[in-house]
């Protein structure tokens, strides 16, 4: 079966330095031109998400079909999620994950002939191993398994969560992780970068609280939060973080305070 190529990738939805940021985010995006590209933090409604499949399409990456899916609540409207695709697309779902207007959505998409599902989602946010997170993982669990009917998935996204968190293990259960599936283990960190910003320096006073609340040290947070799963159906040729790098002339600008992971797939 021919291979194909996706991302994950959180775009940080602040417009602090987002002109500099998004000229690396397009420069390594066009050098991996991603089959199927999953987004969070996606800025409404300039949509920027538009923006990126405009100029990989000028970068000679070919046409993307571009599928938002806005957050409820206060910030409907004004952030979302977004699923890149320049293959077939079949149908498109999203799902109200309900606690701080969290959605979650997929796409079926025509790979060869067969279909495949790829499911985006951003989770509920706090510093501890939450009860809430865990609802959505299981409420986006059993909306995955009414709509699957044996198609092969991919489940990227952003899930505010470590490897040993409960949302985590529920993931596990029915998926595997990419990265491990080829390197053992999760990537050491995804969140956050080095990136400085205009709420950077608030950020870091907030992750030494949470980080000295969960685990009594007082340094910044660090940790994996973004993953690529697949069903079993699914193989994993490759996966690596992208987009983890800083700008040649300046070692505070990251494309985000996210690392980005790529995985080369095919079928079985």
């Amino acid at each position: 079966m021919p291979q194909f190529r996706i991302v994950t990738f959180n775009l940080l939805n602040k417009p602090s330095r987002w002109d500099e940021r998004r000229i690396l985010i397009t420069t390594e995006l066009a050098q991996l031109c991603p089959d199927l590209i999953a987004l969070q933090e996606v800025s409404l409604p300039d949509n920027n998400a538009a923006w990126l499949a405009e100029q990989l399409k000028l970068a000679g990456c070919g046409l993307y079909t571009v599928h938002v899916s806005s957050k409820t609540g206060p910030l409907q409207g004004r952030e979302g999620i977004a699923i890149l695709s320049r293959l077939p697309v079949q149908r498109c779902r999203t799902l109200d994950l309900f606690s701080q207007g969290r959605v979650a959505q997929l796409v079926q998409v025509k790979i060869d002939g067969q279909s495949v599902i790829l499911a985006n989602g951003h989770f509920f946010f706090h510093v501890v191993d939450h009860v809430e997170r865990v609802r959505q993982v299981e409420h986006f669990l059993n909306w995955l398994g009414s709509t699957q009917h044996g198609i092969p998935t991919i489940v990227c996204g952003d899930f505010n969560d470590t490897p040993a968190s409960r949302s985590i293990h529920l993931m596990q259960q029915q998926f595997t992780s990419a990265h491990t599936a080829r390197h053992g283990r999760e990537p050491e960190y995804t969140c956050p970068t080095p990136l400085k910003y205009s709420f950077s320096s608030v950020r870091n006073v907030f992750s030494r609280l949470g980080n000295c609340l969960t685990t009594g040290s007082f340094l910044p947070w660090r940790g994996t939060i973004d993953y690529i799963f697949v069903s079993s159906r699914v193989n994993v040729m490759e996966c690596m973080p992208v987009l983890n790098q800083p700008a040649p002339h300046d070692d505070t600008l990251y494309p985000s305070d996210h690392i980005g992971l790529t995985a080369t797939l095919s079928l079985n």
